[in-house]
């Protein structure tokens, strides 16, 4: 039941929140499985909330450069729908995306882009740069950092720790 004394666009908003950590959780354990890579993990999910791509980072496995979790779990979601054009879709990523995923979510015309621990060595997504919000591009999705951000970082910081 919705709550007259709240305006709607509070219970959309607090739901937003909700579905954004329940996924960067999604994220989090899929992490936590890559295996000998870097623990970053990404899920897309469409306008229905269904995911349709994931993606962990394969660089070291696969001795590919461009093997990051976001470019892998864009390429699964493309396929599912066979097509390019992800423009309902939100991408969750536990690090904040480097310039070169940050452009893949802009030439993929993904609508959301939520992150987990910001990155301020190659960070794109308003860090080092800011990709998404470049004006000169003809697309640019709304960007929100910070999800779950202690959770994201402490397994990074295990993770080069253990090295």
């Amino acid at each position: 039941m919705v709550d007259a004394s709240v305006p709607p666009f509070a219970h959309s908003v607090a739901s937003q929140r909700e579905r954004d950590i329940a996924r960067m959780r999604d994220c989090l354990q899929l992490a936590r499985v890559a295996g000998d890579d870097v623990p970053i993990a990404a899920v897309v999910v469409d306008g229905g909330g269904a995911v349709i791509g994931r993606g962990v980072n394969r660089r070291e496995r696969d001795g590919d450069p461009t093997a990051h979790a976001e470019v892998l779990a864009l390429r699964e979601a493309g396929r599912a729908r066979r097509a390019w054009n992800l423009g309902d879709c939100t991408l969750y990523v536990t690090l904040e995306p480097c310039t070169m995923c940050a452009g893949a979510l802009v030439l993929a015309r993904v609508q959301r882009v939520v992150f987990g621990a910001w990155d301020e060595k190659a960070g794109a997504c308003g860090s080092l740069r800011d990709v998404p919000r470049d004006r000169r591009l003809n697309h640019r999705p709304e960007v929100q950092g910070g999800v779950l951000e202690g959770e994201c970082s402490a397994l990074l910081r295990e993770f080069f720790g253990g090295l």
